[in-house]
């Protein structure tokens, strides 16, 4: 992705996203979208199934991300407006209806303000879907194989339900004072967080080697409140009680962003951390990139 602010960038970005996108994935075609300076990345969950009947399971906000590749996920988006939220919901529902999808998927949107604008569908279960089980009480997993098996949904949009708040966060092996360099290892002492309204996602164990051929992601830490302040208060404390040892990670990085007062505000936009600073202690963050909507 590159921006084009004129058409003398225009030009250049245009030579160098078919450079890449060739080199890639052997294609170099490439299209326009509009650019949004501060925008929030939102995403509805869907499920199909073969028999016509498409549902949603509500949005998550994924804005807070690095090279853009998320690291926190929340649902519901506290800041669509309820008709904001309605439209689209439907929107979802309805593109998916129109290509007869059956199985989970995912579709995202960039938001601005009042405005949403398609960005991509994803035709799989998607990393942060434990989010949506969290608040709709729904096994998104289970409904997947029953569809693809040819069974029916096991339930209508009627029957979904919400409730509280949950937020995820994304353990990797990640080094955040070294723009998020890879941390491949051996990991030594490790010990995941619990209790009430906590649960981990992980296969990672002590002594268990961390490659460097594959996805960075060694846990995800799912958190559930009564409102988005009870569930970012548990995630705090959850993180504080994470340790893997052994390898550098974004578990202290990431209670970091928690306790930014601008995150609690939920004033969130993709570029929220971009031009950080981080010490492994203190989070600077750069400018004035959230999005206050």
């Amino acid at each position: 992705m590159r921006v084009a602010r004129d058409k003398d960038d225009l030009a250049n970005a245009l030579l160098i996203a078919r450079a890449e996108a060739e080199t890639a994935f052997g294609d170099p075609s490439v299209y326009i979208e509009k650019y949004l300076p501060t925008p929030r990345h939102v995403e509805v969950q869907l499920l199909g199934d073969s028999y016509g009947t498409v549902v949603h399971l509500g949005e998550r906000e994924c804005s807070i991300q690095r090279r853009h590749q998320k690291l926190i996920e929340e649902s519901p988006c506290v800041a669509l407006k309820p008709a904001v939220r309605e439209k689209l919901l439907t929107t979802a529902v309805q593109g998916a209806q129109a290509m007869n999808y059956s199985s989970a998927g995912t579709m995202e949107f960039l938001v601005q303000g009042d405005q949403f604008y398609f960005m991509e569908m994803n035709t799989r279960i998607q990393v942060e879907h434990p989010v949506t089980e969290m608040v709709t009480g729904r096994d998104l997993i289970k409904e997947m194989i029953a569809v693809a098996a040819g069974q029916p949904l096991s339930f209508a949009q009627k029957d979904v339900r919400f409730n509280g708040h949950s937020i995820e966060c994304r353990i990797n092996a990640e080094d955040p004072e070294r723009d998020f360099a890879p941390s491949p290892g051996k990991v030594g002492f490790v010990h995941m967080p619990g209790g009430m309204g906590v649960r981990v996602d992980s296969h990672v164990y002590q002594g268990y080697t961390i490659s460097p051929y594959y996805d960075s992601m060694i846990a995800k830490v799912i958190c559930h409140g009564l409102d988005r302040d009870e569930a970012v208060r548990r995630m705090i404390r959850a993180l504080e009680e994470c340790v893997v040892d052994g390898v550098h990670s974004t578990i202290d990085f990431q209670r970091a962003i928690l306790m930014e007062p601008s995150f609690q505000r939920a004033e969130l936009s993709t570029r929220f951390l971009e031009g950080y600073q981080w010490d492994g202690k203190t989070l600077t963050l750069g400018g004035a990139l959230a999005a206050k909507s």
